[in-house]
């Protein structure tokens, strides 16, 4: 065939046989509503011109007229072949050398005249597209598959409402494999109940997609085949589940067709290997060690022990169960909630009283030195928001720092201890690996979400240090179970003899906080949140203002707030 198309047959010969089957293929009739070719008409052009610049030595230009004068006895026939089509031509660049060389990359075995044929074709499509014969056009680059078909997608689909708009569109996939017995199941219901992941077998999926296609055993295919069945499954299931962003399948197997599933789903893939000891995957098993034992070979013949070597994340799971939920979380938020570096801002910049400023100025200087003991430091509450109260309000302060640093960081604190003047410092500390796996309480999320922002600037941060930004969504749902407790603390309150005022005071501020941050509303202050709830209801305001000092007030602001949250709950029949 190739020795007739460049060297035998004669380029009019050549050019009728390449378009009469062009023009038969658009002639023929066909029942689907959508017609997918490959090659259309502007490629034959580009295909003919490629052919005679090989053959007759032609530049770009003579060979396009060469090619026009070859195809003109069906000019009218292609013409309206063309006006029938949607033209997309995929590029791997705009740089046809670098184009030809990505082509040719692919091939097992590559002579010089096919060599010379590529790079002339790939002229031949930039032309086209710098003419306008192809109205769409894609750059591959390095993207993976699903991108590009996404990309396919958005593009067509305007075209006919049978086309999918979009492929697997922000949906990310967690892929776990490992040896029998190893923890792929426990990870994968954690993954569903505690991170919203759907939970597909790979089993399922290979076998719906091949069912479709009329694949009667799809294990004897090629892994690429494999991959492609299980992309498939996935885009489908996750189409009719439209509001999925998470997915996880288990279990990997077969390590050609993972490695072909990397490739095709890019970063949308996290591929995690659960690795523990055969003695502890024996003891597991429930069906006896020589059951693991004997399932361990068919995986291994499959490569399914060669993964780790592929795998995003290799988690040891030989340890405590609590141990491995702490790795998921880590890898279920490192996605979902970006990194963030803090700026930060001087002490000065709080408006904090006089002997504040100085205590805060000297912990920093005592705990940032050449080695520092801490990686970071915000006030937060009132004192962050300029809303200081002098006899009212407490010192807040929220740390990162790691575990071993505790003995330095008491020290400092008990030498600076006088100088908080009676001040109520409140300090919390917590460790990086808490704050990216999510082992936080509602609050201090919040206090991570409020950095993440910008909202809350810190009055320092080490070098190059990257904090977690967790979600609006996550932080206002985390915030419910305060909101729970805040209503029951407030009915404590009011049931004592003689409440704290200052405690129920705040309590109130922070379940009307809550209610408002489920309103969209962020009211950090706790004043404002009181005034916007109270507002909001059609209620005097006056209270907020005398419930710091008189009981009837405080303890009639806590009965409005605390009704307005139970009026959310469902009434019950009398």
């Amino acid at each position: 065939m190739a020795r007739w198309w460049f060297e035998t047959g004669p380029v009019e010969e050549v050019t009728d046989v390449l378009a009469t089957s062009y023009l038969e293929r658009s002639r023929h009739p066909f029942s689907a509503p959508v017609r997918l070719l490959d090659r259309g008409i502007p490629m034959l052009e580009a295909s003919v011109a490629a052919t005679v610049a090989v053959r007759e030595n032609l530049g770009t230009a003579q060979a396009a007229d060469r090619a026009r004068l070859l195809l003109s006895p069906y000019e009218t026939d292609l013409r309206a072949a063309e006006e029938d089509e949607y033209a997309l031509v995929l590029l791997h660049c705009d740089d046809p050398e670098e184009g030809t060389r990505r082509s040719l990359a692919h091939e097992v075995t590559v002579t010089d005249t096919y060599a010379a044929y590529q790079r002339h074709l790939h002229e031949q499509i930039n032309r086209l597209v710098a003419d306008g014969r192809f109205p769409m056009s894609i750059r591959i680059g390095d993207r993976p598959t699903v991108t590009i078909q996404d990309e396919v997608r958005r593009l067509l689909a305007p075209l006919h409402p049978s086309v999918p708009s979009r492929a697997l569109a922000g949906v990310h996939v967690t892929a776990l494999g490992g040896m029998s017995e190893s923890g792929k199941s426990t990870a994968g219901e954690y993954l569903r109940t505690h991170h919203g992941h759907a939970r597909l077998k790979i089993g399922h999926l290979i076998e719906d997609a091949a069912s479709r296609a009329g694949i009667p055993d799809p294990y004897r295919l090629g892994s690429v085949v494999q991959a492609e069945l299980i992309v498939d499954a996935l885009d489908r299931f996750c189409h009719a589940h439209h509001f999925l962003d998470s997915v996880s399948i288990e279990s990997l197997h077969d390590f050609d067709s993972t490695a072909e599933l990397a490739r095709m789903l890019g970063s949308q893939l996290t591929i995690v290997y659960l690795d523990a000891s055969e003695a502890t995957r024996t003891r597991r098993g429930t069906a006896g060690a020589q059951d693991v034992a004997d399932r361990d070979v068919v995986k291994s013949a499959r490569g399914a022990d060669k993964i780790a070597s592929i795998a995003h994340e290799v988690i040891g799971n030989d340890g405590p169960r609590l141990e491995l939920e702490r790795r998921l979380d880590r890898i279920a938020l490192d996605r979902r909630w970006p990194e963030h570096q803090p700026s930060t801002m001087p002490v000065n910049a709080l408006g904090l009283p006089v002997h504040l400023e100085a205590y805060l100025a000297e912990f920093l200087d005592r705990t940032t030195g050449p080695q520092p003991l801490i990686d970071l430091l915000a006030v937060t509450g009132s004192g962050a928001r300029g809303k200081y109260q002098h006899g009212w309000s407490d010192l807040d302060v929220f740390v990162v720092a790691d575990a071993s640093s505790l003995g330095g960081i008491r020290q400092v604190l008990a030498e600076l201890e006088a100088e908080l003047g009676g001040v109520k410092l409140g300090i919390t500390v917590l460790t990086r690996a808490e704050c990216r796996a999510g082992a936080v309480t509602s609050r201090l999320l919040h206090v991570l979400a409020l950095i993440g922002s910008g909202a809350l600037v810190p009055l320092w941060s080490a070098p190059g240090l990257a904090l977690p930004a967790p979600d609006a969504a996550t932080d206002i749902e985390a915030s419910l179970r305060d909101g729970i407790q805040a209503a029951i603390e407030i009915r404590r309150q009011l049931l004592k003899g003689a409440p704290d005022l200052r405690g129920l005071y705040k309590v109130t501020a922070l379940l009307a906080k809550i209610q408002l941050r489920f309103s969209g509303i962020e009211c950090p202050s706790d004043s404002d949140a009181l005034t916007v709830l109270l507002d909001a209801k059609r209620q005097d305001t006056s209270a907020v203002t005398t419930a710091r000092t008189e009981r009837p007030a405080a303890e009639a602001l806590a009965t409005l707030v605390l009704h307005s949250w139970l009026d959310t709950l469902p009434g019950e029949r009398q």
